[in-house]
């Protein structure tokens, strides 16, 4: 039964000098419920200092995997470097800091079974609720997927650890936008709908996500957030989609505090829930100077 649920997979995972996460990562896809034969693993190297070869050697005798190497260009060319070698009919993307639960790939097989032309995208869950930075993190994610997945078979977001998508219409609509180094799965969602194609939620796929963040990268994090807002809004300008703030995400995002988080944490998490805001405006507004700083130094050099 389980191998007639779909074609072969190729399970794609951009890594960047993290080795220990991506050691746990293989260890759980090791233990995935899934035919070996239906699936394989590609690990694409984002240009770390250290050579894997030794890391990912330890696990060909558990799962079929590849590693590739590429120079420093961010995730989303990584995973485009991934696709260029896959050959499973479906592409499932995870990250090195995320940990697939052992049903995770049978659960997004069932759903490709059943919708095969949709995006369909899984539920990511913090693994690491001590930290505050985390769980501040995780909780915008879950009112992100509460707004904007609320009627599972006609999404409109998943983040790029724990999505599946037809490795066909993939390749033919580009890929993601290797210009993106934050924000890619937003732009690769919004496009994939302006092609009029559609998104499949599925929260029974489960993958476990441990960014072990501190004050500064949390920051970091939410600045990139905003900049990468920017190109996603000026790409949709292009394609003539007008910029208009969805005030109603913003208003459940200021109230998840009060209704999600219990007990001494909840003004923390509300303070640093502000102060992501905070980072994703500066970040917003200083890729839009830095763009209209190049422009104009372009018209100055003509």
């Amino acid at each position: 039964m389980m191998g007639q649920l779909q074609p072969f997979y190729s399970i794609i995972i951009p890594t960047y000098a993290r080795p220990v996460q991506l050691a746990e990562c293989l260890e759980a896809l090791a233990r995935l419920e899934f035919p070996r034969e239906s699936f394989d693993v590609i690990v694409v190297d984002d240009g770390s200092a250290s050579p894997l070869e030794g890391l990912v050697q330890r696990f060909r005798d558990h799962l079929d995997i590849s590693l590739v190497t590429a120079a420093h260009a961010g995730p989303a060319a990584a995973r485009n470097r991934g696709a260029d070698r896959a050959t499973g009919r479906f592409f499932a993307f995870t990250d090195d800091d995320c940990r697939p639960a052992p049903d995770w790939l049978h659960a997004l097989a069932v759903r490709c079974a059943a919708v095969p032309d949709h995006i369909v995208g899984g539920r990511t869950v913090n693994a690491l609720p001590g930290n505050p930075y985390a769980t501040t993190s995780q909780l915008i994610l879950d009112v992100a997927y509460a707004h904007y997945n609320a009627e599972g078979a006609a999404a409109k977001f998943f983040a790029s650890n724990n999505l599946t998508i037809p490795a066909d219409r993939f390749r033919a609509i580009g890929g993601f936008n290797a210009n993106f180094t934050t924000s890619e799965d937003r732009e690769l969602c919004d496009r994939w709908l302006h092609h009029g194609y559609r998104m499949t939620y599925a929260p029974e796929a489960v993958v476990y996500h441990a960014h072990a963040l501190s004050l500064r990268r949390f920051w970091c994090q939410h600045f990139g957030y905003g900049r990468g807002a920017w190109r996603f809004h000026h790409i949709r300008a292009q394609r003539g989609s007008r910029f208009e703030p969805d005030w109603i995400f913003y208003r459940r995002l200021g109230v998840a505090p009060l209704a999600k988080v219990r007990g001494p944490r909840m003004p923390i998490i509300a303070a640093l829930l502000l102060l992501s805001q905070v980072a994703n405006g500066a970040g917003f507004f200083y890729e839009r100077r830095q763009r209209r700083e190049a422009a104009t130094a372009r018209v100055h050099r003509v």
